[in-house]
């Protein structure tokens, strides 16, 4: 079978199949489904208001009225990080599709032509990936003012030569098998070779990239507003209340840094765990 057949439905195959007999996977769906379910729902599901003061004692412990405890101004911790979870997550996502999806042009477009299409490319990449990501989204942030959306273009833009590198592999291994040049006889246009065979070939390859590529997002947006120069107060989002709960681990209440901390740790966990999973499937599958 090939990588084609594989991207098109088989993969979806041996994952369903797989996941019976996987346990970790298994949790891995599980605690990553909840975790977007509490993104989208947050502000619905969330007891209380995110932002408003003194709704327990201050740095309280957790109890049944608030189960992850209170801040060091009163707030409910557990509204806090239901609310900032949508930000958290979906703001990786938002830099994983965007450079996944330029990365992949690039890397196809270097691998179809080759020559000096292919260099310039190579060359652009390179100039790219010698600025480390976080720079660049703080000098973004320095540019363009405190917030989200500047990092994630900047992550976006930093992200694109990892990705344009390892599809430019795939996509320089999948033109070189005699499919491709069977359809190139039989006057298949270019469009359709690259966009109905030669990146659904590239998914297995892809999709594992984008796993890795969330995770690093995530860690590198959540250091951003640990910075103070993301998400700005007092809207939450899980790197901000790590920030912020730094003197009331001091006074020994580190609840507010503790819970979102381990938010943060287990997406990027369950969502590597996932991406490594199916790529394997997908692997053993080709064989």
């Amino acid at each position: 079978m090939s990588i084609a057949q594989i991207a098109q439905g088989a993969v979806p195959d041996v994952a369903r199949r797989g996941a019976s007999k996987d346990w970790m996977l298994v949790v891995a769906l599980v605690v990553f489904g909840l975790i977007v379910i509490a993104a989208l729902l947050g502000p619905w599901i969330a007891p209380y208001d995110a932002n408003e003061l003194y709704v327990g004692p201050v740095n309280g412990a957790p109890s049944l009225a608030h189960p992850f405890g209170t801040d060091d101004v009163g707030r409910d911790i557990l509204s806090r990080v239901l609310v900032g979870a949508a930000p958290s997550v979906f703001a990786p996502i938002l830099v994983v599709v965007f450079s996944t999806l330029f990365g992949v042009v690039l890397a196809v477009t270097g691998a179809w032509f080759g020559g000096w299409v292919s260099g310039g490319i190579a060359r652009l990449i390179d100039v790219i990936f010698a600025i480390p990501g976080l720079v660049i989204s703080v000098l973004a942030v320095a540019i363009f003012g405190k917030g989200l959306i500047a990092p994630i273009v900047a992550l976006s833009i930093a992200y694109i030569p990892v990705v344009a590198r390892l599809s430019h592999t795939a996509a320089s291994r999948e033109l070189g098998k005699p499919y491709i040049a069977a359809l190139r006889v039989q006057g298949v246009s270019s469009l359709a070779i690259c966009f109905r065979h030669l990146v659904p070939a590239m998914i297995p390859v892809v999709a594992a990239q984008m796993a890795v590529g969330f995770g690093y997002a995530m860690l590198d947006l959540a250091a951003i507003s640990f910075l103070g120069l993301g998400q700005q107060p007092p809207a939450p989002d899980w790197g901000s209340m790590i920030a912020s709960g730094q003197s009331s681990m001091l006074a020994g209440a580190p609840e507010q840094s503790v819970f979102p901390a381990i938010l943060v740790v287990a997406t990027v966990l369950t969502v590597g765990i996932i991406g490594a999973k199916v790529t394997l499937w997908a692997e053993e599958k080709e064989r």
